[in-house]
C-alpha cells in the first residue's frame, strides 16, 4: 500500500512581459486582463498603478511622463492615468545606433521637425543636428532609444548641455533608427507602459496526490 504523496507547492512563473498601450485603449486592455485573470484590486505604486488579479497575476502601469503639476483628470485612478497620458508634452527624440540616427522634436505623438542619417559617424555632427532642432522647439523630456552608450555619449557633448539635464523618459528599443520609425517612436513614448507578471501556476484537478 502506498501512501498518498503530496504534490509540490505551485511554482510561480518568473517571466514578465511589457506592453506599450495608448491611453485610448487602456480601458479595453484592463477589461481583457480582468477577463483572463479575475477580479482586480487597484493600488497606487510609485507614481503609477498596480492591478492585482484574483489569480495572483499583477500588472504595473506607468504613465509615459511625470505629472509635473499637471495631473490627469477622472473619477478613478485608471481614468486619471489615461488622462495624464493624453496630454501633449514636448518631446525630444534621440534614436541612435552605429548604423544610423534619427532625431526629432515632437508635440505628443506629432513630429514637428526631424533629421536622420544612415550612419552615426561622430557625436559632434549628430549633436549639432540635435541642438539645431531642439533650439527651435520646446523640449520638456528626452526620449532616448537605440544604443544606450551612444545616447549617453551624445548627451554628454557640450552642444547639448542645455538639454542634457532634462528628464529622460523610458528607453525605447529601436533597432534601425531612421526617419520612418520616428512616428511610431513618438507614439510609443506617449503610451502607458504595462508590465505583467503571472501568478502561481494552478495545479490541475486531481494532481494533489499520486499513488494509491
Amino acid at each position: 500500500m502506498h501512501r498518498p504523496t503530496p504534490a509540490p507547492a505551485p511554482r510561480r512563473r518568473t517571466g514578465s512581459r511589457t506592453a506599450l498601450v495608448p491611453a485610448a485603449r487602456l480601458q479595453g486592455w484592463v477589461d481583457r486582463f480582468a477577463a483572463g485573470h479575475g477580479a482586480l484590486v487597484v493600488d497606487l505604486d510609485d507614481g503609477g498603478l498596480v492591478l492585482r488579479a484574483a489569480d495572483g497575476a499583477t500588472a504595473s502601469l506607468k504613465a509615459p511622463w511625470p505629472a509635473d503639476g499637471r495631473p490627469g483628470r477622472g473619477a478613478t485612478e485608471l481614468e486619471r492615468l489615461a488622462s495624464l497620458a493624453t496630454q501633449e508634452r514636448a518631446l525630444g527624440l534621440l534614436l541612435i545606433r552605429r548604423g544610423g540616427y534619427a532625431i526629432a522634436a515632437a508635440s505628443g505623438s506629432t513630429i514637428l521637425a526631424s533629421k536622420s542619417g544612415n550612419r552615426f559617424v561622430e557625436a559632434r555632427a549628430t549633436a549639432e543636428h540635435a541642438f539645431r532642432i531642439f533650439s527651435e522647439y520646446r523640449v520638456e523630456y528626452i526620449v532616448p532609444g537605440g544604443d544606450r552608450t551612444l545616447v549617453n555619449q551624445l548627451l554628454a557633448h557640450p552642444a547639448l548641455k542645455s538639454v542634457a539635464g532634462r528628464t529622460r523618459l523610458a528607453f525605447l528599443d529601436v533597432q534601425e533608427p531612421r526617419s520612418a520609425v520616428l512616428p511610431k517612436a513618438a507614439a510609443d513614448a506617449c503610451s502607458i507602459r504595462i508590465t505583467v507578471s503571472d501568478g502561481p501556476v494552478q495545479q490541475p484537478p486531481g494532481a494533489r496526490f499520486s499513488g494509491a
